[in-house]
């Protein structure tokens, strides 16, 4: 491929005809090289058919072995005649046997073929590692017909069971009427028995009664003798002596009746209870009948009913089986046995190609935005959200879904993955050679078990093996369990060829490495000027060396190429000579790893030097934020003109004096050079010095008598000279004559600053020379600035050597003190621990006093230390000027204790480190500290890394903010409050270099300030805060309309330049670096306190930092706590926007302590009445403010 020309890059995926169309050929075989000839295999992984060969012009057979054969392709063994160069870009190509998921749109978070299909991820996994089924097709017309069939059986099943209840209905019922027949039957019976039973008993009555009456009328009017009877009924009807007359005979008739009438009541009533019973059988009977029929049609067929119900389950079922079902193996092999021809399951990567060769993604997207549109559901309308861009990306890009399954796959070049014969006749093979040797081999088995059609199991087991062995070729990383060769490391997959630090983009592409550069261990170079550096002769030779050629040719010393590099071979004189000419012209960049800003590289001019170390200016230390302990730096030469051009009007370190961050000065002195400044502006006390009071006229004459001996550095004169400066070292509108009392060491100093600065009148430590180096930057710019510090640098070093500043362990004094302060506070703590023990603390309690006591102590011993030492002793020099790391903290502990010690999780142990480093330490004290000082070494190593992570992270979020235009024009922007305190900073700071979104007007005077769109500079701003300004509106990045990137005035001031930015900066970068740079220093503090319980673990450091930039749900806001105990009143509680006040009183006294550094100056005095917010000391511009008022105590 032709690597120039092209504007734009797209990565994506790979259609099958693509890879084919790469491929020049199938890998069909394992094998690499035939061990005995060393050559190739054919068909193999480096088959020079497939690759091309392996000599240039020349065939594998050896047929062909000429340029002149070019192009032509050996008919014997099919290599074509070419270049062998062309193995580096041939590619070949696997026929899989099956298909496999590619890991990168399985395995990754979020799953890009889970989100298309809306499968989690281990229902995914389960497919594809052939643990559980997933239904790929469902064929509707095949399941109407069963559906079709089951609701016939079931009708058919309730038509049948309607015919045999209907014929079991008239069975009954034919039952029942013969019952009924026999009850009426039974009824006449009784009836005729009835009948007969009343003739049988009435009988001999009647016939008795008839002879009566036929004797009787016989007989009438007649007189009878004898008295006449019914015999039959025992009834008297004419008693003797009557004459028989009718009413006789009807009394013979009446008596007949009677007796009837009572033979029929007495067996009518027998009857009557014989046809109720009967009756009563009757009711029964047709109640049980009808009961009978009821239950003939409730009755429930338990048959029919299990018959039916499983129709009706094997419905549901059928009607259940939709696509991306998941099924396990034995509910698969039920559905299948069941419905086999109504759908198709398969496990494994080709079940998902099925899937996706017939997904509609126009459809889905229509879907998916009805649901975002319609949707109630934050959680589906996020998840549809999702889901639309992986189809909307596939939709545009015009890549189809299926290809993120694999059918073939293509081998990379063989050039791309060697094999080197090592010396002992074994083998180096990349390891991406291991990893396809293993797919080959399992896509062969697989091929040679489907042909031999093996069973299912075995031929699903080789499948999930292929689909393994494929995951770990493309990222072996991502799977669950790395392969590794043997079992000894793991191998190395395409994915970590690419990813991550060593991988081919950050390693190679973003990463190269250059010529014309060197590497070498840095010394420091006092004698150099701040735009120089030393560069070994061997070295610059060597970087130097086709100009040096050039040159030496030109002056005809050689008479080319080839005679100019024997000369310099020979490193004849001459050659020095062309080299110091050839440096003039090119400046060199220096670069110290980790470059976390730009001030990591910066130009020098170089200084040829013997040796072979680079010598640094001690000036750049701080930026480079190098030291001499063994760090190592790099050199590069700019090459074209431009880039000559470039590093010596952007990049020369004098043009890079200030830190990008804040726009502060970064070549201030360090170390010994601000310990020499010290030593020669200090005034000392109650000492007697040569040639003391005596008066001088100029300056020049004090350096004079100094270099005469006749004064020392440190001896107080008077001298007659202007100033800038008035008493209280404010800085005067125009110089002033005046004889002022000051040091000789002082005259000598201010000799080597220019006159607008004289006369600089204090002793100066590390701050009070930031100030001033911060201040010759205003006055002299980056034209004048590098000149001074290099003053200063000599000086100091100069007059650090003079001052003979040394220490041994007499200087260490321990306080007398010591003893007596430890001992009451043994007492108070043994009180504590009493308390506890009678149950009036809790252990919790206990703790926080002690820990309190102790801490109280530390301070008290460490003020004891301070007390007990020589002001102008050596160890105090040294620590008040600010030339060491830890200024008094680091003597205490020398001196005084210890005290509390942290543990590894950063809370305190309670028990203190009583004795100090003089004393030494006993065995448990020692074992104690362990915890605190290893908690330093591994939080470094382990957080360095972390801060390096968020740089990058925040540079890739900013790194398109570009100042695009000069103004945006809007009238937009942010107020800036007086008494807002943001990050300690004063409001004149936090103005400056701001462009004015309003108009500024002091409101006492009524004088405008500043008008919208003015800079403020630094004397503008010092004139608003001197006023009584209490708020400015400014223009912000915050508020810039611009679409893309900023304009120059929302940003404003360029803080590394200290002018306004110009059009095309990388702002964002800048940001980026300068919160990413002090990120890693946050890190490495921990080191350097030992591990001695300080105000606060770094653990809040850099968490925080992060916590805050990834703007989390819900990061820990600032609570607003109470300073004191007390009854709380909320006061005003209906204010119409919420707010309430809420005050806490307490009567109790409050005793604020503030430990004034011995450098600040003193505002206030002894038992005078300071009010809150008052300030209690300064240094420059820093500031200590009372938090309460009341009465001033100095200790």
């Amino acid at each position: 491929m032709e690597a120039k020309g092209f504007r734009a890059l797209r990565i994506s995926l790979a259609s099958p005809e693509t890879i084919l169309s790469w491929s020049y050929g199938e890998v069909l075989k394992p094998e690499t090289i035939n061990y005995r000839r060393l050559r190739p295999e054919k068909d193999g992984l480096f088959c020079e058919a497939i690759f091309g060969p392996t000599k240039d012009w020349q065939c594998y057979c050896g047929k062909y072995k000429n340029i002149r054969f070019k192009g032509i392709t050996c008919e014997k063994c099919g290599v074509e005649v070419t270049r062998s160069a062309v193995r580096r870009e041939r590619m070949g190509h696997i026929n899989l046997a099956a298909p496999v998921a590619h890991v990168w749109y399985t395995r990754r978070v979020p799953s890009y073929l889970g989100l298309l299909l809306d499968i989690s991820r281990r229902n995914l996994d389960r497919v594809l590692y052939f643990a559980q089924y997933v239904v790929t097709h469902v064929d509707d017309d095949a399941r109407r017909k069963a559906q079709k069939r089951i609701e016939d059986e079931i009708k058919s099943y309730e038509t049948h069971r309607d015919e045999s209840l209907h014929q079991r209905y008239e069975e009954l019922q034919q039952v029942h009427e013969s019952q009924l027949e026999e009850f009426e039957v039974k009824k006449r019976k009784i009836g005729a028995d009835y009948e007969e039973e009343v003739a049988s008993q009435i009988e001999p009555v009647i016939q008795e009664g008839q002879r009566l009456e036929r004797d009787l009328s016989n007989r009438l009017g007649k007189s009878i003798r004898a008295p006449i009877h019914l015999k039959a009924l025992g009834t008297l009807i004419a008693d003797r002596g009557d004459t028989i007359t009718n009413d006789h005979i009807t009394r013979v008739q009446q008596a007949v009746k009677a007796h009837l009438d009572e033979i029929e009541a007495s067996v009518g009533e027998k009857r009557d209870q014989l046809i109720a019973m009967v009756d009563e059988e009757i009711e029964k009977f047709r109640e049980e009948a009808l009961r009978e029929l009821i239950s003939l049609e409730e009755m429930p067929d338990e048959d029919f009913q299990m018959t039916v119900d499983t129709l009706h389950n094997d419905l549901e079922e059928l009607n259940g089986i939709e696509p991306l079902q998941f099924l396990g193996e034995t509910r698969y092999r039920e559905l299948k046995t069941k419905w086999g021809q109504v759908f198709r399951a398969d496990m494994g990567a080709e079940a998902f190609y099925e899937i996706l060769q017939q997904m509609d993604l126009n459809t889905l997207a229509e879907e998916l935005w009805d649901e975002v549109r319609i949707t109630k559901s934050k959680q589906r309308k996020k998840k549809a959200t999702k889901r639309l861009k992986v189809v909307e990306a596939f939709r545009r890009s015009e890549n189809r879904p299926e290809w993120m399954v694999l059918t073939v796959l293509p081998v990379i070049p063989p050039d791309l993955r060697p094999m080197v014969q090592l010396d002992g006749g074994r083998f180096a093979t990349s390891d991406l050679n291991d990893l396809y040797r293993r797919v080959i081999n399992r896509n062969n088995r697989l091929k040679r078990l489907v042909e031999l059609g093996a069973p299912d199991v075995i031929v699903r087991n080789e499948k999930r093996m292929l689909q393994e062995a494929v995951d770990s070729l493309i990222d072996n990383a991502q799977r669950g369990k790395a392969l590794s060769r043997r079992g000894r490391r793991e191998l190395k997959s395409l994915s970590d060829m690419l990813k991550g630090k060593k991988g081919r983009f950050r390693r190679n592409l973003l990463g190269k490495r250059v010529d014309y550069s060197g590497r070498s261990v840095i010394v420091v170079g006092p004698h150099l000027k701040l735009f120089q550096c030393g560069l070994p002769k061997t070295m610059a030779l060597e970087l130097y060396r086709p100009f040096v050629i050039s040159k030496l040719v030109a002056y005809n010393y050689a008479a080319n190429v080839k005679g100019a590099k024997r000369i310099i071979e020979r490193e004849r004189p001459e050659v020095w000579e062309v080299l110091e000419e050839v440096i003039k012209d090119r400046p060199v960049l220096l670069n110290r790893a980790p470059t976390l800003h730009r001030l990591g590289i910066q130009a020098f001019e170089p200084v040829l030097v013997e040796g072979k170390a680079i010598q640094l200016h001690p000036l750049v230390c701080a930026a480079f934020n190098a030291d001499f302990d063994g760090d190592q730096m790099s050199v590069h030469v700019p090459l074209s003109f431009k880039a000559v051009t470039e590093a010596r009007e952007l990049m020369l370190s004098t043009k890079n004096l200030l830190k990008p961050a804040d726009g502060e000065p970064i070549v201030g002195p360090t170390k010994d050079m601000v310990l020499g400044v010290y030593y020669l502006t200090m005034f000392v006390d109650g000492k007697k010095f040569k040639g003391q009071g005596r008066a001088f006229a100029d300056m020049d004459e004090v350096e004079m008598v100094f270099c005469l001996g006749q004064v020392d550095v440190h001896t107080p004169i008077k001298l007659v000279t202007d100033t800038w400066y008035g008493e209280n070292h404010e800085r005067l509108s125009e110089p002033k004559r005046n004889l002022i009392e000051t040091t000789v060491g002082r005259v000598l100093f201010n000799r080597i600053l220019p006159p607008e600065m004289q006369f600089v009148n204090r002793t100066l430590a590390k701050g009070e020379i930031q100030d001033l180096v911060a201040e010759i930057y205003n006055l002299l710019r980056e034209e004048g600035t590098p000149a001074v510090v290099d003053a200063i640098k000599d000086i100091g070093f100069s007059f650090a050597t003079r001052s003979g500043t040394t220490i041994a362990i007499s200087d260490i004094t321990v306080p007398p003190t010591k003893q007596g302060i430890i001992s009451q506070t043994l007492e108070a703590a043994e009180a504590v621990r009493n308390d506890y023990q009678r149950g009036l603390l809790t252990e919790q309690e206990q703790n926080e006093r002690i820990i309190e006591l102790w801490q109280q102590t530390t301070s008290t011993v460490a003020s004891e230390v301070r007390k007990y030492m020589d002001p102008a002793g050596n160890l105090s020099t040294m620590a008040i000027s600010g030339a060491t790391k830890g200024g008094f903290g680091p003597i205490s502990q020398l001196a005084g204790m210890r005290g509390l010690m942290a543990d590894p999780a950063g809370r305190i142990i309670p028990l203190p480190i009583r004795s100090s480093f003089r004393d030494g330490l006993t065995t448990l004290e020692y074992f104690i500290s362990t915890h605190g000082a290893r908690k330093g070494l591994t939080d470094t190593a382990l957080r360095t890394a972390d801060a390096g992570y968020l740089t990058r992270r925040l540079v890739d979020v900013a790194q398109d903010v570009i100042i695009n235009s000069e103004d945006c024009g809007t009238d937009q922007g942010i107020w800036i409050r007086r008494v807002d305190d943001v990050a300690g900073q004063d409001f004149e700071s936090r103005i400056i270099g701001r462009y004015a979104a309003g108009r500024v007007t002091d409101l006492e005077t009524g004088e405008i300030l500043a008008n919208r769109d003015d800079l403020i500079s630094r004397v503008l701003a010092l004139k608003i805060e001197e006023s009584k300004v209490e708020e400015v509106f400014v223009r912000s990045p915050t508020t810039c309309e611009l679409r893309f990137g900023l304009c120059a005035k929302c940003y404003g001031m360029d803080l590394g330049r200290g002018k306004l930015v110009e059009l095309g900066a990388a702002v964002g970068i800048v940001a980026a670096q300068s919160i990413g740079e002090p990120g890693t220093q946050l890190t490495l503090r921990t080191f350097h306190t030992g591990g001695v319980a300080a105000g606060g673990d770094i653990t809040t450091g850099l968490p925080r930092v992060e916590e805050l930039f990834e703007a989390r749900k819900k990061p820990r806001g600032e609570a607003i706590t109470s300073d004191i105990a007390g009854t709380v009143h909320v006061l005003l509680p209906d204010m119409p926007d919420g707010q309430r006040i809420v005050q806490v009183e307490d009567s109790r006294l409050v005793k604020d302590e503030y430990h004034v550094p011995g450098n600040w100056s003193l505002k206030i005095e002894e038992k005078t009445e300071v009010v809150d917010g008052e300030i209690i000391a300064t240094r420059g511009k820093s500031k200590i403010v009372a938090t309460h008022g009341g009465k001033v105590i100095i200790n």
